[in-house]
């Protein structure tokens, strides 16, 4: 009988994919391998959503453990799959997908028809590319898999934060900011980094850095105490929106005027500070408020305001997650190592639909990739009027397509591209009776 989190080895699951219960797993079990999060009541027998997590799952590791070599042109042998290889669908998560840490009512439809419940049998390949942080993707995974009630694997999620784990070699000693407790420590080090710092060391060694800002016996516990008088802080990454703008700001000012990350010193010229980079430059984000809420491109911009206000100086920060390029070009990256590994084609899908509800972030950075001399396909934006963007307004970057809900966007990206096919299939038909008029 199995239970939850445990590994079950079955003849129809993937090889080398480990499938755990949603409820009961550790992060521990999730870090040890290729996995696939599962809902209690599919333990037993992989559901339609097996293949596409775990497809992604195992090109992902190739991805980022080096498997696939650039001088590499032998392609895998391709597997026998009903997954399309010709477009994929990318999802922003909150306003799209969840509302409030609850599903929108059409997303689980929405996954069912891109896991073959079509009218053309067809599954469609999909990945999560969320600005949220201050959990790592394995703990997204399991959240996600209980909301939509299916099987999803930590490969399938980009968040903003994921890129800086490639910094993880550069800094030592760094600052992490946002998140609730310390489970943005957590992260960074599951990242790489080696020396982690939080907000609450730095008030438990001196308790007048945040005047009106107390450490509960729980955050005191979780806090570090060292000397910070010897310590210098080489970077400041703020991973998850601020729960306690005040104090967080209080502190990223300190450093940053200082020199070279040294708390209680000062820069003459405030430009010795440590560098300060945000996973994602949302100014507001889809909650279960009615309203959009202020989010962590707000802190920035309040950031930067009050440190020109000091100063007198412009402060120059670094933003990742969307709308920049970068995060684009990574989950292209994964999308074409998915195609090489399963369809043997060593490019990305033809077209990939990014859903979204944000136009400044969601439809500008699809837009502008789609634009861009990076982009290798086609990234046709889709905007959902479940989240920030509400009917009756113009949204600042178009779309190419704007419907009601995710399930109305599946169906429009999947219809676009059945009709593509059929066009295609004329041109052929026309091709091949000229060829024999002219025999």
């Amino acid at each position: 009988m199995a239970t939850d989190g445990a590994f079950l080895s079955l003849p129809s699951a993937r090889p080398g994919i480990r499938r755990l219960s949603s409820t009961g797993t550790s992060f521990e079990e999730l870090s040890l391998g290729p996995s696939v999060v599962v809902p209690p009541e599919h333990l037993m027998k992989p559901s339609d959503a097996h293949e596409t997590a775990a497809q992604i799952e195992m090109a992902k590791h190739r991805l980022t453990e080096g498997q696939s070599r650039d001088g590499e042109t032998t392609p895998p042998t391709p597997r026998d799959t009903l997954v399309t290889d010709q477009y994929a669908f990318a999802f922003d998560i909150d306003g799209v997908l969840i509302r409030g840490g609850k599903p929108i009512p059409e997303a689980i439809q929405a996954m069912k028809v891109l896991n073959g419940q079509n009218e053309y049998g067809v599954k469609v390949p999909y990945i999560f590319v969320t600005n949220g942080g201050g959990k790592t993707e394995q703990e997204r995974c399991m959240d996600l898999s209980q909301q939509l009630e299916m099987e999803v694997s930590p490969g399938q999620f980009i968040c903003g934060h994921t890129p800086m784990r490639e910094m993880a070699e550069k800094y030592k000693t760094v600052l992490v900011v946002g998140g609730e407790g310390d489970k943005c420590r957590t992260v960074a080090e599951g990242y790489g980094f080696k020396d982690v710092v939080t907000p609450g060391d730095i008030i438990k060694d001196n308790k007048a850095t945040t005047p009106f800002r107390k450490l509960t016996d729980d955050e005191s516990n979780h806090s570090r105490a060292r000397n910070f008088g010897q310590v210098e802080i080489e970077a400041i990454f703020v991973f998850a929106d601020s729960r306690d703008w005040a104090g967080d700001q209080q502190i990223i000012l300190d450093l940053m005027m200082s020199k070279k990350g040294r708390l209680g010193t000062r820069s003459e010229t405030f430009d010795e500070g440590p560098p300060l980079f945000f996973s994602h430059n949302d100014i507001v984000w889809s909650t279960s408020h009615q309203l959009s809420r202020i989010g962590m491109g707000a802190l920035r911009a309040s950031t930067e305001a009050m440190f020109k206000a000091i100063t007198g100086k412009e402060l120059v920060s670094t933003a990742f997650g969307k709308p920049q390029i970068g995060t684009f070009q990574f989950a292209t990256r994964l999308l074409q190592q998915w195609r090489k590994d399963v369809h043997g084609i060593d490019a990305p899908p033809q077209t990939v639909y990014f859903v979204g509800d944000t136009p400044e972030s969601d439809i500008r950075g699809t837009n502008e990739f789609n634009e861009s001399q990076l982009s290798s396909n086609q990234w046709y934006s889709i905007l959902v009027r479940t989240g920030v963007f509400q009917e009756g307004t113009k949204p600042r970057f178009t779309p190419k397509a704007t419907v009601d809900n995710v399930l109305e966007a599946v169906k429009h990206g999947i219809q676009r591209e059945a009709e593509k096919t059929m066009k295609d299939k004329v041109k052929q038909i026309d091709t091949d009776q000229d060829a024999v008029v002219e025999k």
